[in-house]
């Protein structure tokens, strides 16, 4: 349950994910020379894509955290710069700190972010990817061992920011999807504070064994009313990819969509909204990208952790809300932070 008074333990998650950040900024400045290629004229996302030959993915995680670390901008016209401070990193500058940053250019973290930002992934997709289902393969999430590692080490986060996400949601009576639901504790929060609603946790075989023993942990904290949450959610081996889902008044996809590539957001938004009955909702928890692609520098920090070991990235609001669109649900304007620089969104069926 959540203390009003606890701090936000956001600082935490980003010193952690400001590592995969100083990675990018080392292969922007050596491996890639965007900075070089930048220095004499503005380019467009789509020249500056061409010119380094970046595909989609890795440049909407490399241009977005630059202009987080407010060396690069963009123009009125929407042409990516180099600021003044970022002209630091150029060779043609002098003084310059590109020396500097080239003593760490060997660094094997520096130089496989390199690679992956080339190759849109690791070389060897197998063993780069860690937790996203590849192609018609099994998802590793079916390994016992690893579903449990995972899980588990999820279970801090979900725990402390799950009684805030329930608290911000719809208060009715009705059901709950929750869509890869991992640890459980959003489904858990959300029944605690919907006495008279029902609920449906979809994850793979393997999740949902650590889920149920986290939902005996719950009703047996002693809170008040927990110990009727586990009469009322029911446990849903599937894959949301492929398989049929349930019909639902509310769906929650908390930190779902940033494992995946845009097109399978859209097809997940599509399939989702489907599920939706009739004035029902769809919620999403997650981070995201300002609409003008341009920070804020946690959530690119964020974002390039999730492409180095996914298929996915942060994404906007703006994104979000378009893919809301082509599956024909309405999105509201509203945006709910929550903490550890999560937020939520929400549209209508």
């Amino acid at each position: 349950m959540l203390n009003a008074t606890q701090p936000d333990p956001a600082p935490i998650t980003r010193h952690l994910r400001a590592m995969f950040g100083s990675r990018l900024l080392i292969a922007a400045v050596h491996h890639l020379h965007v900075f070089d290629v930048l220095a004499n004229s503005a380019l467009s996302i789509a020249e500056l894509r061409s010119r380094l030959q970046l595909s989609e993915r890795p440049a909407m995680v490399l241009f977005p955290a630059l202009c987080a670390m407010e060396l690069l901008s963009y123009d009125k016209d929407g042409r990516l710069f180099v600021t003044e401070l970022g002209r630091y990193v150029t060779r043609s500058h002098t003084p310059n700190l590109v020396g500097y940053v080239d003593l760490e250019k060997d660094d094997p973290g520096a130089f496989e972010m390199a690679v992956r930002l080339k190759n849109d992934g690791p070389l060897d997709a197998p063993n780069g990817i860690s937790f996203v289902k590849e192609g018609e393969g099994p998802s590793p999430m079916d390994d016992p061992k690893l579903a449990r590692k995972f899980t588990l080490g999820l279970a801090g986060r979900a725990r402390y920011l799950s009684p805030i996400v329930a608290a911000n949601m719809t208060k009715r009576d009705g059901h709950l999807l929750d869509v890869a639901g991992g640890t459980g504790f959003y489904t858990y929060e959300w029944l605690l504070a919907n006495p008279n609603a029902t609920a449906t946790l979809l994850d793979r075989p393997a999740v949902l064994a650590v889920a149920a023993e986290l939902l005996d942990e719950f009703t047996k904290s002693g809170r008040p009313g927990t110990e009727s949450v586990k009469e009322r959610v029911t446990f849903l081996p599937g894959d949301m990819l492929t398989d049929n889902l349930p019909q639902t008044d509310i769906l929650l996809a908390a930190s779902l969509f940033h494992d995946w590539p845009a097109t399978t957001c859209q097809l997940l938004a599509s399939r989702f909204a489907a599920a939706i009955r009739p004035g029902g909702e769809l919620w999403i928890h997650d981070a995201f990208l300002g609409d003008t692609l341009d920070g804020p520098l946690a959530v690119t920090d964020y974002s390039a952790q999730l492409f180095w070991g996914t298929k996915g990235r942060c994404y906007s609001r703006a994104e979000y809300r378009n893919w809301f669109v082509q599956a024909g649900l309405q999105p509201t304007v509203e945006i709910i932070p929550t903490q550890m620089d999560y937020g939520l969104i929400w549209a209508r069926k």
